[in-house]
């Protein structure tokens, strides 16, 4: 998690502005297409930073989380592309 120090001095990746914001939230994560319908979905709790003037968002799952998403994922996702 970032200090507030640092959330100060950085900046949005799209827009450049300053005016970002750390929020709590759930999400559910699965592979796209018909194919992998029958994949577990994970449950994840990231802490996104958003850029109140743009919208544009980033965040970062946790390395357990990552796991629990396999590492043939990847795969499936360009298949599916």
């Amino acid at each position: 998690m970032a200090s507030l120090e640092a959330k100060k001095t950085m900046a949005c990746r799209s827009c450049g502005s300053k005016n970002l914001t750390k929020f709590a939230a759930e999400m559910t994560v699965h592979v796209l297409g018909l194919q992998n319908v029958d994949k577990p979905t994970v449950l994840v709790f990231p802490s996104p930073l958003v850029c109140m003037d743009c919208g544009f968002t980033e965040l970062k799952m946790a390395d357990d989380e990552l796991r629990l998403l396999g590492k043939d994922s990847a795969s499936d996702i360009e298949a599916a592309g």
